[in-house]
């Protein structure tokens, strides 16, 4: 089987709902022991009754340093390995020009879209190191390579999310451990809902296929980027986004 993941472990962050979700079923369907991290411990204990097999969940807040230390001791502790890091938590934001943001808006958007992937990648990478052998896959957006009007933080930091990609996949090259992240365009997923019909329409109206994305499609990419088929991948930005950005 390609992009076969038996006997890995996987964390997948924001995956009790939307693509977080898809990405954990196809992960594990491809055979990986998925932790499906979500800081809904109820959601992420449903997904993984779903998923059923060697799925578990973990409740994580990826903000807090200390928290994510301890979710990744504990899958260390179940499983021994941490073979893939997929960083999919997110948060669009309050959708408004800047002059209508507050200090608030912004500091929580950096918090959880910027620090939550540092916070991630810190606490595996040296495990990875030791074992020669890591995949880290980023989910950013479409937002941060073109910017989206009302949407200033949640596309800084998205943009913020492929460049740290690119660095740290640098700085681990030579270590076996393959760093890229995803951008999608519009997925139909619950975030949506964070954004305004007038946002979504804006969003749509520039995809040349003219529809949303669904999270399996997400998924079917991030398992690759994933597998150890991705092994002369590292770096990159994979755009899935219907055609919108080709650069």
């Amino acid at each position: 089987m390609f992009f076969d993941l038996t006997g890995q472990t996987a964390i997948v962050t924001g995956a009790a709902t939307g693509i977080g979700e898809a990405i954990a079923h196809r992960l594990a369907k491809a055979g990986a022991a998925v932790a499906v991290a979500d800081i809904d411990a109820q959601g992420a204990a449903e997904v993984a009754r779903a998923i059923g097999g060697d799925a578990f969940p973990l409740c994580i807040d990826i903000t807090s340093p200390a928290s994510v230390r301890q979710a990744v001791g504990e899958v260390l502790n179940r499983t021994g390995r941490i073979d893939v890091l997929v960083n999919n938590a997110g948060i669009a934001g309050k959708a408004a020009p800047l002059w209508e943001q507050s200090e608030e808006d912004w500091h929580r958007i950096v918090a959880v879209n910027m620090d939550g992937v540092f916070n991630c990648c810190k606490g595996v990478i040296e495990h990875m190191r030791s074992r020669k052998y890591g995949r880290i896959v980023n989910v950013a957006s479409i937002a941060g390579k073109e910017g989206n009007p009302n949407m200033t933080g949640y596309s800084a930091t998205k943009a913020g999310v492929i460049a740290f990609s690119k660095s740290l996949a640098k700085e681990v090259a030579t270590d076996g451990i393959c760093v890229n992240s995803v951008a999608p365009a519009v997925i139909r997923t619950k975030i949506l809902e964070q954004l305004t019909p007038a946002q979504i329409e804006y969003m749509t109206a520039r995809i040349p296929m003219r529809r949303t994305g669904s999270p399996e499609e997400i998924a079917a990419v991030v398992h690759f980027l994933a597998s150890p088929d991705c092994s002369f991948v590292t770096g990159q930005c994979y755009d899935a986004s219907g055609g919108r950005a080709t650069y």
